[in-house]
């Protein structure tokens, strides 16, 4: 504890580098990472790049010192912190992760950021003014006893860098910190952490598949190869404008070339499937966070949903899917997608609240903000047959739709990986695969492309549109987006609903 009190509170700058580095995690024949060798002097900004499972989040994770010892999985060269191996430097840095649930800790807000200075031994005194400065950076303004359960998708990821600001660390490492995020929440984000690096000099490592916001705040590049390496390193200018057409066609999104959506068709959407009536909406009971809502999902259309974070989306999503019980109103479906599903006693035949997991299944699936809140299985195969084999389906064709869903989401390299160690935007895909594999006729997409490469990102927008249309013997889907990416909402032609506070 001696230690991490002469450490508390100090903010020289950190040097990182790493040796022919890499990392294959246990239960994975290809590495995560590898042959990674760079150095990052003190002070230095980076953007660090790469296609979809380059190794982004696990150089990240690695230089975090976070990653374990031999039982998780196996290490090659090694990185450092100041000279120090980086798992015995953790003081040193503070990082977000692509996931602020894993990184919420505890029941309140004021809590959860005094969490890390607590443990790196900060005077108490010192504590609180830290946690109201912090809070204030990030622009969370919500009251310090708020419970962290109550808070929004964005609202969390600026807890978790709240925490991370009050340590005050020597090396800041964000992994997509705003992936989830309104423009305004970015714009506060990126804004909060210029305010910690000048008044610090602290390292910065960023990853972010969109680079726009981050590029003014940085003064390096750095580029993972798909293969291992480093594929480009130097400053934005000289890496995005003179290679920025060799990076693009590798996956990583470049200002200025945007990946080309596929063509899609005109055409007119057929009967609503679900429908939101006078519907209120909110997770804890009696208290709706916005509303009265009339809504329709619609087969052949996306419903792209939109507004602040805060604004009670994903509620929306998961009431209209049948997951949460609406506060005041009604989610009633079509007749043609409510037949034949099994009821609660008494309940309504046409409210996907009353119907059996088994019923829901077949006609509405559902894609959760964050990927780890749906993943059950040990394996990538193993988790798109969840639900075929609760449906009961023949092998034949459990494996027949595995084997398509893998193909198609680029992921049968990882089939027989653990999902929990693929990067944030394999995971996506994973989840958006295990959804299809039940062929649902409704569709609830919660940011579909977080973490999603320009490559990948054409592919899902292309996959979207397929159910959107009709491309199988089940016709046109209904799909609700909730998304911030105002791009895939164009490439889809989706009709938008704006959500507004409750009133």
């Amino acid at each position: 504890m001696a230690e991490a009190s002469r450490g508390a509170g100090s903010s020289r700058p950190a040097l990182i580098e790493a040796r022919g580095w890499g990392w294959r995690y246990a239960t994975r024949h290809a590495w995560a990472a590898r042959d990674v060798t760079l150095r990052i002097e003190p002070g230095e900004r980076v953007l660090l790049l790469g296609a979809s499972g380059a190794g982004k989040s696990t150089l990240l994770q690695g230089v975090a010192g976070v990653l374990g010892g031999a039982d998780e999985g196996d290490a090659t060269g090694e990185i450092l912190i100041d000279g120090s191996p980086a798992a015995a430097a953790r003081g040193r840095t503070g990082l977000v992760l692509q996931d602020p649930d894993s990184q919420t800790i505890l029941a309140r807000v004021g809590d959860d950021v005094a969490f890390g200075c607590e443990n790196l031994g900060v005077p108490r005194a010192e504590i609180w003014p830290r946690v109201g400065a912090a809070l204030a950076a990030v622009g969370l303004d919500v009251p310090q006893g708020r419970s962290t359960a109550a808070l929004s998708g964005g609202q969390k990821q600026r807890l978790a860098l709240a925490g991370i600001v009050a340590m005050r660390p020597g090396a800041v490492l964000l992994d997509e910190p705003t992936a989830n995020l309104d423009p305004r929440g970015v714009a506060d984000v990126v804004d909060a952490v210029r305010r910690v690096l000048d008044a610090t000099g602290a390292t910065l490592i960023v990853i972010e598949h969109r680079i726009d916001a981050w590029l003014p705040l940085v003064d390096r590049v750095i580029v993972l190869g798909a293969e291992g390496g480093v594929l480009a390193d130097g400053t934005p200018d000289a890496v995005l404008a003179a290679r920025g057409v060799e990076l693009a066609a590798a996956g990583v999104w470049v200002p200025g070339i945007r990946p080309v959506a596929p063509s899609l068709p005109a055409h007119s959407p057929g009967e609503v499937l679900v429908a939101g009536e006078r519907l209120r909406v909110g997770r804890a009971r009696g208290v709706a966070v916005a509303g009265p809502i009339d809504v329709e999902v619609r087969a052949g259309e996306v419903l792209g949903i939109v507004g602040a974070n805060g604004a009670g989306k994903s509620t929306l999503g998961l009431t209209l899917a049948g997951l949460l019980p609406a506060v005041g109103g009604a989610v009633r479906a079509s007749g043609s997608l409510a037949g034949g599903a099994v009821v609660r006693r008494g309940a309504r035949a046409d409210d996907p609240l009353a119907w059996t997991s088994t019923a829901l299944l077949t006609r509405i699936g559902t894609v959760f903000q964050e990927p780890e809140h749906q993943l059950l299985a040990t394996t990538v195969r193993g988790e798109l047959e969840v639900g075929p084999r609760r449906l009961g389906l023949p092998e034949s064709e459990i494996t027949a739709r595995t084997d398509e869903l893998l193909e198609r989401l680029r992921l049968t390299a990882v089939a027989a990986a653990n999902p929990y160690t693929l990067s944030g935007g394999e995971k996506r895909r994973l989840t958006v695969a295990a959804t299809l594999a039940t062929r649902p006729r409704v569709v609830v997409l919660d940011e579909p492309t977080f973490g999603q490469d320009a490559r990948t990102w054409r592919e899902l927008v292309a996959i979207i549109a397929d159910l959107r249309d009709g491309v199988d013997e089940r016709g046109p889907l209904g799909i609700a987006a909730i998304t911030h990416d105002e791009a895939v909402l164009d490439a889809l032609s989706a009709r938008r609903f704006s959500l507004e506070p409750a009133r």
